[in-house]
């Protein structure tokens, strides 16, 4: 007979691998504090900046954000996603979606490194070709 175990390598484990995640999760308490933190002051400066532009409304709709604008073009939706902690961001066609940066205290849009506040007075500058519209 021959011993299979000194002529190959053994089998590599073929074992399910579990997920593993490159950042580690918010409890819900602090994210639905965080967040709601986050969202507030996003519609206090979104109002503001409402009155000033005119060419955007805001509403709050049962915890989704929307930025209406006035032509009718389109709008901008952004809502807290407890389940996977994140903010999302629906506007200009693209989905957005932000992680908690513990380190900065904010939401951040990992692709560009953008900030809550940042991100949606680009967005909306963006939309509106208007360089002039400010958050904050």
């Amino acid at each position: 007979m021959i011993n299979v175990s000194a002529i190959a390598p053994p089998l590599p484990s073929i074992a399910p691998s579990r997920p593993r995640y490159t950042r580690p999760m918010l409890d819900e308490a602090t994210f639905r504090r965080e967040s709601d933190r986050a969202l507030e002051a996003l519609k206090q400066a979104l109002i503001a900046a409402e009155d000033a532009s005119g060419s955007f409304e805001f509403e709050d709709n049962n915890g989704a954000s929307n930025i209406l604008f006035e032509d009718g073009s389109s709008k901008f939706v952004i809502t807290p996603n407890t389940p996977v902690r994140q903010i999302w961001i629906s506007a200009l066609s693209t989905s957005f979606k932000l992680d908690w940066d513990e380190a900065a205290g904010v939401f951040v849009f990992p692709k560009t490194g953008e900030a809550l506040m940042p991100l949606i007075e680009r967005l909306l500058r963006e939309h509106l070709g208007d360089p002039s519209i400010t958050l904050g």
